[in-house]
């Protein structure tokens, strides 16, 4: 959380699952330990990715909902976008599965194609940084949106539907 360009809480939390059920009350507690309220928030930064398909989705929903309730922008930094804001020369990258990393063309690529890698930094530093760019961004910048680089992979479900009615 900043105020101007002090960093009043900075948290981040490793899950593997329970996102959803998690979030609120994480925001909750920072919040109380930053000493402010919903409503003293004068805009929402939040990731877009890529990373964590359903962490994504999930913090998008939640920052675009706040952001409607309480009437202020939010404002969506690609992981990319904060890793060059950490000033360091090189390709961003974000780590995939199987020894693969995105880089921003998009692609997905194996990490020994990338000769000069720019990491991201640890989670609640990168978080600094997508707060960082949102306090700098334009209030009418578009709402946040999940930037996916591939598609998802869930598929249809294979047996028929139930019968909800019966038209008998």
């Amino acid at each position: 959380m900043l105020v101007g360009n002090r960093v009043l809480v900075a948290r981040a939390e490793e899950m593997g699952r329970g996102q959803a059920e998690r979030l609120m009350p994480l925001l909750e507690e920072v919040l109380a330990e930053g000493g402010v309220t919903w409503r003293d928030l004068a805009r929402i930064g939040v990731g877009i990715g890529p990373g964590n398909f359903t962490g994504i989705r999930i913090s998008v929903a939640a920052a675009r909902g706040l952001a409607l309730a309480l009437d202020i922008p939010a404002i969506g930094v690609s992981t990319f976008d904060a890793i060059r804001a950490g000033g360091g020369l090189g390709t961003p990258v974000v780590p995939a599965p199987n020894g693969m990393v995105h880089v921003a063309t998009p692609a997905l690529v194996a990490v020994e194609s990338v000769t000069d890698p720019l990491w991201p930094p640890a989670p609640a530093l990168l978080a600094q940084a997508i707060a960082r760019i949102a306090q700098d961004a334009p209030k009418d910048s578009p709402p946040p949106a999940p930037l996916y680089l591939r598609p998802a992979d869930a598929a249809p479900a294979r047996d028929a539907p139930p019968v909800i009615l019966d038209d008998a």
